[in-house]
Order: C-alpha cells, then sequence, then structure tokens
C-alpha cells in the first residue's frame, strides 16, 4: 500500500556539527580506508542536490548541482564550485528565476572549447512543464553568456552529459514528462529519447527510445559495437540497458542483473575498458516505504484517483541507500566487482533539509581523471554535495 509521508516517523534531525562544519571544500584522506578520500563542497543552500561533475579545459575539476530550500521551490538555483590544489571553491549561483525551480545542471565542454552550463527549469513541482536553459562560457566556466532555452517542449528534463558520435553529432540524452489526464505528474507515464544536434547545439531533433515508459536519465556510453545507454526505473526494479549502432535507433531498455529505486544512476568509461557504475543497492523488491510522489511536500496530499488509471505507476520513497560503486567488463551485462560507498537508512519520505529529515546517498556523478582516480560527487542528506575520490583498486578491495 502506499503511504503518505505524513504517515511515517521521520529519522533524528542531523546532529549538531554533523555536515555544515564539514562543508570546507577541503579534500582529506579517510581514516582507516586506505586509498580513499573524502570532501563536501561549500554551498549557502540548505538543500544541495544533483551533481555533475565535468573536466575542464585548464585540468580543474568543477562541479554543479542545484540548491535553496527545497526541490521544487522558486529559490531553487544552479551553482558551481571548482576543484584545484586540494579544495573546492565557493558555489557561485549561475541561474536566478524566483519564478521556476532550476534542476539537474550539466557541464559540457564543445569541441571549439566553449563550456556549455545546460539545466531544466519548471514551475514547482510541475515537471510536465519543464524546459531545457543553457548558458555558455567561453572562458573556462568563470564567467557565462546570457540564459537561453535549448529546447522549448514543455516536459522535457536532462540528467545526463551529452556524447559526441564518431560523425560529430551531440546526442543529449534526455527524458519525457508528459501530464497525465488529472491531477499532477508523477512520473507514470515518462520516457526517454535523444535530443540529436548535427549543427553544434544551434538546433535539435528528437528521437524517442522505443518502449521506454519507466526508463528515464539515459545515460549514453560509447561501447565495443556501437553504444549502450543505462537508465534508472521510475518502476523501482531494476537498472535498464539498451543498446545502438548509431546513437538514433535504440533498443527497447531492459533490466540488468543491478537493483534500482527510483533514482538517478550514472556510469563512465574507465582508461582500461571497463564500466564504473554508482547506484542505490535497493529497490521496491527490498521495501515496503512509499510516498505519494516526488513533489508531495510543495503540492500537498496526493488527490483521489490521482495516478489511477495507468499501466504502471510510479514508485517513490523506497530508501536511497546504500550508495554502491560496481565494475563491468562485458559493457553491462555482469557486474561482479561491487563495493559499498555509503551506508545508511537512505531515508526519503522527505525531501525536508530544514529540520535535516532527509537521508539519502543519491544522485550520483562518475569521472575518470587521467591519473587513474575516479572522482565520485552525490548528494549528502540533501544538505551537502559531497565528494569521493578512489580507484579501481580500491573498489575491488572487499567491503571493510
Amino acid at each position: 500500500m502506499t503511504a503518505q509521508v505524513a504517515d511515517r516517523l521521520p529519522p533524528p534531525a542531523l546532529e549538531p556539527g554533523d555536515v555544515a562544519e564539514k562543508m570546507d571544500g577541503v579534500l582529506r584522506r579517510v581514516t582507516g580506508d586506505a586509498g580513499r578520500q573524502d570532501a563536501y563542497l561549500p554551498s549557502p543552500c540548505v538543500q544541495n542536490h544533483a551533481a555533475n561533475l565535468a573536466r575542464l579545459a585548464n585540468g580543474d575539476l568543477a562541479c554543479v548541482w542545484f540548491g535553496g530550500t527545497m526541490e521544487g521551490m522558486g529559490d531553487i538555483s544552479i551553482y558551481m564550485s571548482r576543484f584545484s590544489d586540494g579544495v573546492w571553491s565557493s558555489a557561485v549561483r549561475l541561474s536566478d528565476d524566483s519564478t521556476r525551480s532550476e534542476q539537474n545542471p550539466i557541464l559540457f565542454t564543445a569541441p571549439d572549447g566553449r563550456l556549455w552550463l545546460i539545466y531544466t527549469s519548471q514551475p514547482s513541482g510541475n515537471q510536465d512543464q519543464a524546459v531545457i536553459k543553457a548558458r555558455i562560457s567561453t572562458d573556462d566556466g568563470r564567467s557565462f553568456g546570457p540564459v537561453f532555452v535549448l529546447f522549448d517542449r514543455r516536459g522535457t528534463f536532462v540528467r545526463q552529459p551529452p556524447l559526441i558520435t564518431a560523425v560529430g553529432d551531440w546526442l543529449l540524452p534526455a527524458f519525457l514528462c508528459p501530464s497525465p489526464p488529472s491531477g499532477r505528474w508523477r512520473g507514470d507515464n515518462d520516457s526517454s529519447a535523444v535530443l540529436r544536434s548535427t549543427d553544434q547545439g544551434r538546433s535539435w531533433m528528437l528521437h524517442d527510445v522505443p518502449e521506454s515508459t519507466g526508463a528515464v536519465h539515459m545515460n549514453i556510453l560509447a561501447a565495443a559495437n556501437g553504444l549502450i545507454a543505462l537508465y534508472r526505473s521510475r518502476f523501482a526494479d531494476n537498472i535498464l540497458i539498451s543498446r545502438s549502432a548509431d546513437g538514433l535507433s535504440w533498443t527497447p531498455p531492459e533490466p540488468t542483473p543491478l537493483p534500482n529505486n527510483n533514482a538517478s544512476i550514472q556510469a563512465a568509461r574507465l582508461a582500461d575498458g571497463r564500466l564504473a557504475i554508482v547506484f542505490n543497492a535497493s529497490s521496491a523488491a527490498t521495501s515496503s516505504e512509499r510516498r505519494a510522489s516526488l513533489y508531495d511536500e510543495i503540492d500537498g496530499e496526493k488527490e483521489d484517483g490521482e495516478g489511477a488509471g495507468v499501466a504502471r505507476p510510479a514508485l517513490w520513497g523506497v530508501p536511497r541507500a546504500p550508495l554502491v560503486v560496481a565494475l563491468s567488463s562485458d559493457d553491462g551485462r555482469s557486474f561482479p566487482v561491487q563495493r559499498t560507498l555509503e551506508t545508511g537508512s537512505g531515508y526519503c519520505l522527505s525531501n525536508n533539509s530544514v529540520e535535516g529529515l532527509n537521508r539519502e546517498f543519491s544522485y550520483p556523478s562518475v569521472l575518470p581523471a587521467p591519473d587513474g582516480s575516479i572522482d565520485i560527487a552525490f548528494t549528502y542528506y540533501r544538505r551537502a554535495i559531497k565528494h569521493v575520490r578512489i580507484t579501481a583498486d580500491w573498489i575491488a578491495r572487499a567491503d571493510a
């Protein structure tokens, strides 16, 4: 049975001095865990979520995320920090539309050297009214030009970085959030698509992924025989995978062996050819906890009949923990090497960061470094963005 947030006893508030005092941006070695370093990015916001990492032209690491008081509120904006000489810089706000919640940012360096910031923009919790916006930097992210609408079809969302094909096409993975026949958006009928540009981002054509209802956050990666894509599942069952020869025609998404809890995942190709993926090792099969929707705290209680009449409803509230990193040597068919990054309750029946209720570890970003290390950023209790630096050898060692 689906339970409302108010029906659940929340976990204790964050302990004094737990997260806020750690948000100094310094990357430190973890005592008793050889080969791992941790940092908490500085931020002026009480809520911080949906990080994405990128390597800048000068070699610095950059991270973008959204912050404010609560996802869906008008004060949710895009922020960016740089990592240089072992320290993350103070966060810089890159969007400021007080009438919209601006979310899921991506950084993308184009072949001409320009740095693109791409993100979504929606009124309140209405993902079915979102559009994709962008800004461009010509000085490696030190400043950005004016905001413009990249793709204006309502209900279009992004989360994962673009990929440039061998013929020079830009492929931006997207997902579509259609309005339900009645009531508010819940994600029941979301599906995936690829936005393709053949003119360096000036125009985009949408290509649907077949039979992809429930498959979102499409993560496109180069593979031995074309491309593969990994997906989050709205139905909180398994991470999904599909394949393509050209990036435009895709096989229908099908389950991988890895579980999914209707939370974001991300994967990257390592220098040795293996895939590294970070995900929550939980699913609807491992927990009965449910909430009405992602935005039920700002949209009010679930209306009678909302979510009814759909072939399969989206599932929300499955704990977002543990956070696990895994390696695959066969392009996502198996993941024999796994290690836990963070463990805890993963409580996500509330997005409330002001009172410290949320305890999720989620929305990872994975970026291999030239020296063989792997940088991972993720949401920590929705209070902070945490940065972890490890290696593939660290992953291969058994959990402590």
